[in-house]
């Protein structure tokens, strides 16, 4: 009886994801509205968006690597930081939209 090496290989599939890029940083995307990457996860996925554009790392993260405070992440409209956050799973089809926090206003007196 001959001895067969059982290998188990386990491959994560990466799904195919459209990360939305929000006007004010497409400067940094080459001009680029969107942007297909692969992942597993939302953080993968803004990983691969900064590694295509890697103008965009400074703008989405700080210098420890984690998500800048006043940049809000999407997926499928819903809110990550009530998820996974960056390890929240995506699918194929699945859009991450990046929103960047605005302040300011206009103070007026009556």
């Amino acid at each position: 009886m001959g001895r067969h090496d059982m290998t188990t290989i386990t491959t994560e599939k990466k799904m195919a994801v459209k990360v939305i890029i929000p006007t004010p940083l497409r400067v940094y995307a080459e001009k680029k509205d969107s942007a297909e990457v692969s992942a597993q996860t939302v953080g993968e996925a803004l990983g691969g968006l900064t590694s295509q554009f890697g103008e965009l790392r400074k703008h989405l993260f700080t210098d420890d690597g984690k998500l800048r405070s006043f940049v809000n992440v999407y997926l499928n409209d819903e809110d990550i930081r009530y998820m996974a956050k960056e390890a929240t799973p995506v699918k194929d089809g699945d859009v991450v939209s990046i929103v960047p926090s605005i302040a300011g206003g206009n103070h007026c007196s009556l």
